[in-house]
């Protein structure tokens, strides 16, 4: 373990940035750093490689891939809000993604 540590070929700093552009797709800042505290990446690591995302638009994609429509009640809205509180969005990134996605 010492030798794959020394000479790079291991390492918790990579595992963050590779295992966050995987999670990016379909999961929030908050749930990317849950997992990668549950596979024992260090908190200043797995902050570090989460604070290169732009939550906002990720949430925006997110929100086109499986809504097509815009939201045309408070409860549709209100869903899918749910639907990113789920994933992991904070909830400056789902107001915007919700407020931009449906400009009422």
């Amino acid at each position: 373990m010492n030798w794959l540590e020394s000479t790079k070929r291991l390492s918790n700093q990579r595992f963050a940035e590779v295992r966050t552009r995987q999670l990016a797709r379909k999961y929030g800042a908050n749930r990317i750093r849950h997992e990668l505290k549950s596979k024992g990446v260090a908190d200043e690591i797995s902050s570090g490689a989460v604070a290169q995302l732009n939550e906002v638009e990720k949430a925006k994609q997110i929100l086109a891939r499986k809504y097509r429509d815009a939201a045309t009640t408070h409860e549709e809205r209100a869903k899918r809000a749910r639907f990113l509180q789920s994933r992991g969005f904070s909830y400056d990134a789902i107001y915007q993604a919700v407020r931009i996605a449906d400009p009422e």
